[in-house]
């Protein structure tokens, strides 16, 4: 790889009485250029700016669009019209050896405009280039021997191999960091290498400790079936994960061992039998992290990442006898697009008819909610039997004045008889800023301490009644001033006290969490992932702890690490904040024949005693 380096920056030094050369000259210009250039480079990067689209005329014309695109340093190429070219015109032609071959362009400078030379010793030229021009040239090359682009991304990116065969490989790509609290991608790559007529089916299990998938699970089922690809073309399939906010600051992710098989054409080929990818863990926000790790990339690595060239298209080409004919033209995935300020304007106007803060099925329920809300009293239930709230209306009557006391109707909670807290909110319509409309807010408490900032005053106190035999209560507003309205609305919330026997069984009725393999065997100093399934209840934050000393050691994340003695060791699992709700698991470890033998040596050595393993029973 060539190291365009255009740094340090010398320009001249102007003195009275200093001679000028051409080499003054030529070093002012440089000077200005190389700048330009630099910055290229380092603010938009190399890649096309607009326009250079590639197009299939006949089986052996192309049309190339006029356009503009930046090189790897930083050099301007500029396609002032659009051509038509013969494919056996363009430089690189005779060359091609394979159907697949890659259309590129690179800047080009150019003398022009001779003029005769003034004062020229006998040595020197007679007549001389009066101007350079700034062109371009394109040329062809076959795609498999084109060189390899310097990867940016490999220390923000962590890969490992699945499977690997004749004709196709997969990997799993997952970043390095991934962000607490936040959504991550892990990747499946598969990609062709050869031209064979094979298909492919493959399938893994990935243990993802402190990741959580779609159903809640630490788990990712990877199952591809049935794919065939083009030699060169890549399959990827995304795994959407969230990183759970856990006070660990690494984790892993495992390929579970013995999980991945892979098939070309139902013959089987090599795969992992395991691996452990560690996986950094951080507070700040992904902007954050990805700012910083483009942002830490040195003036080296950059010099090394750039090519000189900027890549237009693939074109895939039938041989016939004597001749080629082009069977294909590909742009998409080729091209690398910069974006320009002014394109920026023009991309946030396009995407304003895609983007939508929230989901719009969620904003039409919420529509059609409202729209069959009733007036009067409103009970809305939730899945939990200890919670209820609503809209209740205290009619006023046409002669209400400061110091009158209204009663509402007895409104039944639905929460039963018993113990049961009612609180009221003062519901208030004012104009919000951020939102260009008038918004609806519900205050609980005094509303006086908020009239400043609604610029409204209180129109009643208000205070509850509960009967708690009954299982309702009434609400009685004292108006703090004259009003011309004929209603007051509120929002009401109740919530049930257990008591007694209740108390101790309501949170946790029907509740509990099952380990995935609650049962192990290992060898000494191995690793394993204990998973857990919840049971009739939400995922939540787990804790590991061992139950004896000296029994191994494990993870935040539940990754047991076995110790070197044989043994029967128990790992409880509880959640976090209902440690009432556990389960256990055990680890059986236990020497392989082979260690046992190079630990015994050649000679015979008494028989130890054996390990009994109990009767587990899971608690």
């Amino acid at each position: 790889m060539s190291n365009n380096q255009l740094y340090p920056f010398e320009r001249n030094r102007y003195y009275p009485g200093k001679m000028l050369t051409s080499a003054d000259f030529q070093a002012e210009q440089n000077y200005f250029i190389n700048k330009s250039r630099f910055m290229n480079s380092l603010m938009y990067g190399s890649g096309i700016v607009c326009g250079c689209g590639v197009f299939s005329l006949d089986d052996l014309s192309i049309l190339i669009e006029s356009g503009v695109a930046i090189d790897g340093i930083g050099r301007e190429i500029v396609i002032d019209s659009s051509i038509v070219k013969k494919l056996s015109a363009i430089d690189g032609f005779d060359r091609i050896e394979s159907s697949n071959v890659s259309l590129c362009v690179r800047f080009k400078e150019q003398d022009v405009h001779s003029v005769y030379s003034v004062n020229h010793k006998e040595t020197d030229k007679e007549y001389e280039f009066n101007r350079i021009s700034e062109g371009y040239e394109l040329f062809l090359v076959d795609s498999e021997t084109m060189d390899e682009v310097f990867d940016m991304d490999s220390e923000f990116i962590s890969k490992e191999n699945l499977f690997s065969g004749n004709d196709y490989t997969g990997d799993i790509v997952f970043p390095t960091t991934a962000c607490k609290g936040r959504n991550v991608k892990m990747v499946l790559e598969i990609r062709k290498l050869t031209s064979a007529d094979t298909r492919l089916s493959c399938s893994a299990v990935i243990e993802t400790p402190s990741f959580l998938n779609a159903k809640g699970e630490k788990e990712i089922y990877i199952d591809v079936e049935d794919i065939s690809l083009a030699e060169g073309e890549v399959y990827k399939k995304d795994f959407w994960l969230y990183t759970e906010d856990t006070g660990s600051i690494e984790t892993d992710i495992i390929l579970r061992s013995g999980s991945a098989t892979a098939f070309e054409s139902d013959v089987a080929v090599g795969c992992a039998s395991s691996f452990s990818m560690k996986i950094r863990l951080t507070d700040i926000s992904p902007l954050e992290l990805v700012n910083r790790e483009t942002g830490r990339m040195n003036l080296e690595m950059r010099n090394i990442g750039e090519v000189d060239y900027i890549k237009l298209a693939d074109i895939r080409l039938v041989r016939t006898e004597g001749a080629y004919v082009i069977e294909d033209i590909t742009e998409t995935g080729v091209k690398q697009y910069i974006s320009s300020p002014s394109q920026e304007l023009k991309k946030n106007d396009f995407l304003e008819f895609f983007n939508k803060d929230v989901d719009i099925r969620k904003e039409n329920r919420k529509v059609q909610k409202e729209e069959k809300q009733e007036k009067t009293t409103v009970v809305e239930s939730f899945d939990n039997k200890n919670y209820a709230t609503g809209v209740l209306e205290i009619p006023l009557g046409k002669d209400a004045h400061a110091g009158d006391i209204r009663f509402s109707g007895e409104i039944a909670h639905g929460l039963g008889k018993g113990n049961v807290y009612v609180s009221v909110g003062y519901e208030v319509v004012a104009d919000d800023k951020s939102l260009g409309m008038s918004a609806k807010s519900t205050i609980y408490g005094n509303p006086e301490l908020f009239s400043a900032v609604n610029n409204q005053l209180l129109d009643a106190e208000t205070a509850v009644k509960i009967l708690n035999d009954k299982g309702s209560f009434v609400v009685a507003a004292r108006l703090l001033r004259d009003v011309e309205y004929l209603v007051l609305s509120y929002r009401w919330v109740a919530i049930r006290f257990p008591a007694g026997e209740e108390m101790e069984t309501l949170d946790y009725m029907d509740k509990s969490i099952t380990a995935e393999t609650p049962t192990v065997i290992m060898g000494p100093r191995e690793s394993h992932f204990f998973g857990v399934r919840f049971n009739n209840m939400k995922n939540c934050s787990i804790t590991y702890e061992l139950t004896a000393p000296a029994s191994g050691e494990i993870t935040p994340d539940g990754i047991y690490t076995s110790p070197a003695k044989e043994g029967v060791y128990e790992v409880r699992i509880y959640c976090t904040d209902m440690p009432v709700i556990c389960t256990y698991v055990y680890a059986i470890v236990k020497k392989t024949a082979e260690e046992e033998g190079i630990s015994m040596g050649e000679e015979q050595q008494p028989e130890g005693p054996k390990i009994e393993l109990p009767n587990l029973k899971l608690k």
